[in-house]
């Protein structure tokens, strides 16, 4: 007899073991990938590395330790792996080296900063990286017990770019670009200054280039969308700018000849709604940058949402003859592999179906490993021959989920409002009785330049347990549907976008299993934008949870670590110059009509979107006499639902839950 499985609780965040970046040795017989798990008397979380053979066989745990251990990367022989890790001091990371046939890790820098990206060069004997040094001011403090004690006392800010969601103020100190002797740890320092940063460097095949990533605008804080690529000599010195079209770029890497250089990016200042595209460019300035992408209109990037899983953004991968190219698309709820003729022609999808995540290459090009995800797995380690497009599941983390039941999900495409076409998924709850009638939960995603998809949800399958039927869908304005489809709310927010999610309410609501009274609807960033926008537009839910919401564009614009980037899908001007435009895409301006029973989500260190964008939603149907509550996460971040905190995730869970029972059942 068949055992009947359990549902998904919240607490079964801590059980979760989240795989990523999967890297295969140059010789392809071994993968190293980082596993991370949730200590629940710490509430801390370490990550490990481990490995497992391409041929198959059980992986093994390489290094152990409560610390965090990530970002391995094979040396160009495969003797040994270097790794960020701060075994050494909580605190502050550095890079280790450990030999791949047994042995310690040993250290092999001593440096006070953060580490961005790091790279072997092609020798082995050295390693590229871009690092920001500690402020002196912070240097001193934590020398000095009383100064350390007493804390910061000032923040003197001259420019823009002085926080970000996640990290907090940002130091003063710039990204350079630094390279490290493999051998004796010895760090030399190519690029400086206080204005420019210097980002993602990587070495040309015969290790005498690096090329990097720089704003040298007058004011780069401002002028965000004007990055390019220099080239300087390994050794450091003088660099120069190759010359490509005006716009925002990064992840660049050589052609294996070493004559070109593959980017990611967009033409133009602004104009959010356009794909990120794939180019390729001269290294020597001989000829325009091509762009080998836009004639698809796909999204080359990584934008599938997920809350328990891998979406990195990677550089473009060359193929050994320099014909083609691989990267990662985001199309029709998927986070695909492609590749592409390096003249732009011949498109091909290498891998579908689910969320492919990080990927590398053995130095033949014989086996391709990478992380695959979809929406029933949280994500493992693959390998594929390129020969013959064979795949096999190398890693199986997470089995106690095949003791639980998920329920069922259905996807669905339908004709919005203006005759598009729309993608949407309904997830019906464990046990389903089609002759029942159930509460429903419509969630709406974040970006809003982001997609749902085929990518593992904890909290759908969380609220689904509870006998919620849960539906989401991709309107107008995020990406993976071309750029029509994105551009739609340009400068135009709570239209396009609110007639697609109200057609999509519309059709499940249709369906003889859905209860009309007993519909509820929730969403977080720019979700809870659109949860606060429709309070304010329909009482056709019953009760709402807006989560981290934007509420005023107005105040949005100079609140948020990047308000002020906003002016070009608000209005293309700043407040002072189009106060109304803005005014008029804010939820706040239309809240006095707001009915629905709406609870309020937000954490108090989430730069994004400021904790007073909750507290004016709060304030406001407080005095209307709506019924609404307030939750606070302390020292939580924009990203609180993915990344916080297992224990406040799970009250943010249970909060939700809690709000939705009282008014729905």
């Amino acid at each position: 007899m068949a055992v009947k499985k359990r549902r998904i609780t919240a607490e079964d965040l801590y059980r979760f073991e989240t795989v990523s970046d999967p890297q295969i040795s140059p010789d392809g017989r071994f993968i190293i990938f980082c596993v991370q798990r949730v200590d629940r008397k710490t509430e801390k979380k370490f990550t490990n590395l481990w490995l497992v053979s391409t041929r198959g066989g059980k992986p093994r745990q390489f290094t152990y330790g409560d610390q965090t251990d990530t970002h391995p990367r094979w040396s160009p022989d495969g003797k040994q792996i270097a790794f960020l890790s701060n075994r050494g001091d909580e605190s502050q990371m550095q890079i280790y080296l450990i030999p791949i046939d047994g042995g310690e890790a040993r250290p092999l820098t001593n440096m006070q900063g953060s580490f961005g990206s790091f790279e072997w060069s092609p020798d082995g004997r050295q390693l590229v990286c871009a690092f920001r040094k500690k402020d002196k001011e912070q240097l001193e403090r934590e020398a000095d017990e009383r100064k350390k004690k007493l804390g910061v006392v000032a923040r003197h800010i001259t420019s823009l770019d002085y926080k970000f969601d996640g990290v907090g103020y940002l130091p003063k100190e710039k990204w350079h670009i630094w390279t490290i002797n493999a051998r004796t740890g010895k760090a030399h320092q190519l690029t400086e200054g206080d204005k420019y940063s210097e980002t993602s460097p990587r070495w040309s095949p015969d290790g005498k280039q690096i090329l990097f990533f720089s704003n040298r605008s007058e004011r780069p804080d401002i002028d965000v969308h004007l990055d390019d690529i220099f080239v300087m000599p390994a050794e450091g010195g003088t660099f120069r700018k190759v010359e490509t079209p005006p716009g925002p770029k990064y992840m660049g890497s050589f052609s294996p000849d070493g004559k070109w250089i593959a980017y990611l990016g967009r033409e133009g200042k602004g104009d959010w709604w356009k794909n990120t595209r794939l180019w390729v460019v001269p290294v020597d300035g001989s000829a325009p940058a091509r762009d080998l992408t836009g004639q698809y209109d796909v999204d080359v990037s990584s934008g599938t949402l997920t809350d328990t899983g891998d979406r990195p953004t990677l550089p473009p991968v060359w193929l050994l003859d320099g014909g083609r190219l691989y990267f990662h698309v985001t199309h029709h709820g998927e986070t695909r592999l492609c590749s592409v003729a390096a003249d732009g022609s011949d498109l091909q999808t290498v891998i579908d179906g689910g969320v492919v995540g990080g990927y590398s290459l053995d130095s033949k090009q014989v086996r391709l490993a990478y992380w695959f995800g979809d929406m029933m797995n949280p994500g493992q380690v693959w390998v594929r021959l390129m020969e013959n497009g064979r795949s096999r599941q190398l890693t199986r983390f997470n089995t106690w989920l095949n003791r639980v039941d998920l329920g069922q999900i259905e996807e669905v495409w339908f004709k919005g409002p203006d005759n598009n076409d729309l993608q949407g998924w309904i997830l019906n709850p464990p046990d389903f009785d089609p002759t029942k009638k159930y509460p429903s939960i419509l969630e709406i995603h974040g970006g809003p330049w982001l997609q749902y998809g085929k990518a593992f949800m904890h909290e759908f399958f969380f609220l689904a347990a509870q006998d919620y039927v849960v539906y989401f869908t991709n309107p107008r304005g995020g990406q993976g549907y071309g750029e029509a489809h994105s551009r739609a709310i340009h400068r135009n927010w709570g239209r396009a976008d609110y007639a697609d999610v109200m057609a999509w309410a519309d059709l499940v609501s249709q369906k003889p299993y859905i209860d009309t009274n007993r519909m509820g609807v929730t969403g977080g960033s720019y979700g809870g934008f659109m949860t606060t926008w429709i309070i304010g537009h329909t009482d056709r839910f019953k009760a709402a949870v807006a989560q981290r919401v934007v509420s005023n564009a107005i105040s949005f614009w100079g609140s948020s670590d990047v308000g002020f980037l906003f002016e070009d899908p608000w209005s293309g001007k700043p407040p002072w110059e189009d106060l109304e435009k803005y005014w008029d895409q804010s939820p706040m301006k239309y809240i006095g009509n707001a009915r629905t029973p709406t609870l309020v989500i937000h954490s108090e260190k989430d730069y994004r979107c400021a904790q007073e964008q909750g507290e004016q939603v709060y304030i406001a149907l407080t005095k209307l006499g709506v019924d609404t509550e307030l939750v606070l996460f302390p020292d939580s971040s924009h990203g609180l639902s993915r990344a916080g905190r297992t224990d406040r995730r799970i009250a943010r869970l249970n909060h939700i839950l809690r709000w939705f029972d009282k008014y729905l059942k």
